[in-house]
């Protein structure tokens, strides 16, 4: 009973991440940082890029979550996730998140940028402490 048990919680988990997208997401991730892996290997042929793409596997990605998901969720959380992401809401919800998080990045971005804008301003006007002052201090 208890093997069931644990084959029906992975399978919950595992619904709520396939139903959210998170292997995909993250082969789209990988698939953005891709052009700076590849200057990171210059001479690799284009024929390793296409290959390695291949072989990129979503699953993985989700079954080393899992334990993640098992730590902070119960099974009655999981399953009334799951169930919120067979509603209307819950769909309209998965179906919004990359456009969510596309713009969310943009605005973090730019909120980051004025940020260091006004450290930068802020370090200006800072008078600067000489070494010598530093030491006798």
């Amino acid at each position: 009973m208890e093997f069931f048990n644990a084959t029906n919680m992975l399978a919950s988990y595992t619904m709520g991440m396939d139903k959210t997208g998170t292997g995909e997401m993250a082969v789209q991730a990988m698939n953005q940082m891709l052009p700076m892996i590849k200057r990171m290997v210059p001479d690799a042929p284009e024929a390793f890029w296409v290959e390695f793409q291949k072989e990129l596997n979503p699953n993985e990605l989700v079954e080393m979550i899992i334990p993640i998901y098992q730590k902070h969720f119960s099974q009655e959380d999981i399953d009334a996730v799951n169930a919120f992401y067979e509603t209307k809401a819950g769909k309209n919800f998965i179906q919004s998140q990359p456009l969510i998080m596309q713009e969310s990045m943009i605005v973090g971005q730019a909120w980051s940028q004025g940020i260091v804008q006004k450290i930068m301003m802020k370090a200006q006007t800072v008078q600067p402490i000489s070494p010598q002052a530093a030491i006798s201090q």
